[in-house]
């Protein structure tokens, strides 16, 4: 379907599905979502089993605009009015204290709900069509690599979802920043399509999250230290990828000297000094550029899973704008990370 101009059929097709209590994989501008009706607790018990989520993980709501948060939060903080000036529709998460509308089940049971309006046609006529906010996790098997196209959810949900709308690869490729409102001080909990540099261009202050995961309430979705992974073994090199290439150049030796099959994660940079025999390179495209490394992050993860390689070998990208994002996706993901 184009993106651009959604099938009122299809959608009007899909709106009633969700409103039934159903599951729709839809686009949004970040990843592909799951989405059923955010208020229907029935339904969103749904995308638990559909993924094989924990049911500690909670699930962002998606709502057509900022007027629709009114419903599902308690109080809306001038800051907040800020950045959903700024930012909405986008890849922004806005973390708030709910109200009792919102089910247990899609907070956790936590106090807060994590709320975003997604920039993407089909995400808003979804929306719109089900004329009900939509709770969406990734489209994906839970703590595998996040979904990019509809092939992408295809593999994971096979018989498991009611709908699929394929809107083509989605245009920013690693999911929606989160931000926690829920304190006196904003608080990144997730980095992701909004830069941190970009948020506090608008807010001023931003707290960063303490390294460790919390060990009770997690406040959003991708909070835990193992998610969005390969099935391949993952050995991350953290720091100036120029310094790190020898490194990841005898971690490749020494797998194809033990027999095993080798895939490569690397910067258009870096790319030729691994194609050889046995190595199956994937580019992400130039660390300049870190919105296309963003795109092509999860579709290489699956590209080279699709190989049957047993080790993928990958490095870090500077963390400026998005490239925080992007180690965010890598450390998470890997198996091993070997720090500077």
């Amino acid at each position: 379907m184009d993106p651009r101009r959604p099938d009122p059929a299809v959608m009007a097709r899909a709106g009633a599905v969700i409103r039934r209590g159903g599951l729709v994989a839809f686009p949004t501008e970040t990843v592909y979502g799951l989405g059923a009706n955010a208020l229907d607790a029935d339904a969103v018990r749904g995308i638990f089993r559909a993924k094989g989520r924990p049911a500690h993980d909670p699930i962002i709501v998606h709502v057509a605009d900022a007027a629709a948060l009114a419903p599902l939060v308690t109080a809306l903080p001038d800051v907040a009015r800020r950045l959903t000036a700024a930012f909405w529709p986008g890849a922004l998460t806005l973390v708030l204290p709910r109200t009792d509308r919102v089910p247990d089940v899609v907070t956790a049971g936590g106090p807060t709900v994590a709320v975003r309006c997604p920039d993407h046609p089909l995400a808003q006529a979804l929306i719109r069509a089900a004329g009900t906010p939509i709770a969406a996790p990734s489209a994906n098997r839970f703590s595998h690599t996040s979904p990019t196209t509809a092939q992408h959810v295809w593999d994971d949900l096979a018989g498991r979802i009611h709908m699929l709308l394929d809107g083509g690869p989605t245009p920013i490729g690693v999911e929606s920043t989160v931000l926690d409102l829920s304190g006196p001080t904003p608080v990144l909990l997730r980095p992701g399509g909004v830069s941190l540099e970009e948020l506090r261009a608008v807010v001023g202050t931003v707290a960063t999250r303490r390294a460790e995961t919390p060990t009770s309430h997690l406040p959003s979705p991708g909070l835990l230290d193992r998610h969005y992974a390969p099935r391949a073994t993952l050995q991350l090199y953290a720091g100036d990828p120029r310094a790190r290439m020898p490194d990841m150049q005898r971690a490749v030796a020494d797998a194809l000297a033990a027999g095993r099959r080798v895939g490569v994660m690397a910067a258009d940079e870096f790319v030729d000094a691994f194609r050889q025999p046995g190595v199956v390179v994937a580019s992400l495209g130039a660390l300049a550029t870190p919105e296309v490394v963003a795109r092509r992050l999860y579709a290489a993860m699956r590209t080279l899973d699709a190989e049957d390689v047993e080790l993928i070998v990958a490095h870090e990208v500077p963390a400026a704008g998005l490239g925080l994002a992007i180690n965010d996706r890598l450390r998470r993901a890997a198996d091993i990370v070997h720090e500077v």
